[in-house]
C-alpha cells in the first residue's frame, strides 16, 4: 500500500518523507487555503521534495477551463497529478488530459458507478471519500470494497486512492480490502505508531533499566 500525505504543509511532508513514509501528496483548495501559500509556489516546492505523484486540483467547473487549468498545473513538475471532481465536465477533462499522457486523480467519488466512469475515462487514481460517507451514516469502507471488486472483475488499471481518512481504523480497513493508496493527514499517519501496550511496555522497560544503574552512552 502506498501512503500519500493529505496536506500542503511543507514541514509536515518533509518530516514523514525523511522516514520513507511518503509515496505521494494530495492537496485541494481547502488545504491550499490552510497553508496560506500561493498554489503554484507551494505545489512546486512539494514536487521538488517528493518523488511520487502530487495532486493539484483545478477549480473551474466547465471542461474547457478545467482542461486549461489542468495543463497549466501539469507544467509545474513531471510528477503532478491533475485533480478533477467527479462531474461530467470533470470526466471530459480526465479523458482529455489522460489521453495527453497526464496523470489524473478523479476526486469526490461517492459511488461505485462514478468509479466505473472514472476508470473508463482513463483516471490514474480514483478518490472515494470514506469519512464523508461515514458522516451521513453510510459505511465508507463498503464503497472501497465495491470498487475493488468491480475493478478486479474487469481489469481496470485505475488505482483506488482511499481519501477522507479520519481514523487509523480507516487505514487498516483500506489495507485489508486492498486499496492501492491511502491519503491521510500527517496526524493520522503518525498515530499509526501508537498503541497503549507499547507505551506500557516501554514504561516498564525504562523503570527496570533505571534500577540497574547502568548507562549505554
Amino acid at each position: 500500500m502506498k501512503f500519500f500525505v493529505d496536506t500542503a504543509e511543507i514541514d509536515a511532508i518533509a518530516e514523514l518523507n525523511d522516514l520513507g513514509m511518503v509515496d505521494g501528496v494530495t492537496t485541494n483548495p481547502s488545504l491550499i487555503l490552510k497553508s496560506g501559500r500561493d498554489i503554484l509556489e507551494v505545489t512546486k516546492e512539494i514536487c521538488d521534495l517528493v518523488d511520487g505523484p502530487v495532486s493539484a486540483e483545478v477549480v473551474a467547473t466547465e471542461a474547457a477551463d478545467m482542461i486549461a487549468e489542468g495543463r497549466k498545473l501539469a507544467k509545474i513538475a513531471p510528477n503532478i497529478a491533475v485533480k478533477v471532481p467527479l462531474t461530467w465536465d470533470g470526466l471530459k477533462t480526465c479523458k482529455t488530459l489522460s489521453d495527453e499522457g497526464q496523470m489524473v486523480n478523479v476526486t469526490l467519488c461517492f459511488s461505485t458507478n462514478q468509479a466505473i466512469l472514472a476508470a473508463k475515462a482513463g483516471a490514474t487514481f480514483i478518490s472515494p471519500f470514506i469519512g464523508r460517507l461515514d458522516d451521513i451514516n453510510l459505511d465508507g469502507m463498503d464503497l472501497i470494497a465495491d470498487i475493488r471488486q468491480v475493478y478486479d472483475n474487469y481489469g481496470f488499471e485505475t488505482e483506488i486512492l482511499a481519501a477522507s481518512i479520519r481514523t487509523v481504523n480507516h487505514v487498516t480497513d483500506s489495507a485489508r480490502i486492498g486499496a492501492d493508496v491511502i491519503t491521510a493527514p500527517p496526524a493520522v499517519i503518525k498515530k499509526l505508531a501508537d498503541h497503549p501496550l507499547t507505551d506500557k511496555g516501554l514504561e516498564t522497560f525504562l523503570a527496570d533499566w533505571a534500577k540497574t544503574g547502568q548507562k549505554i552512552l
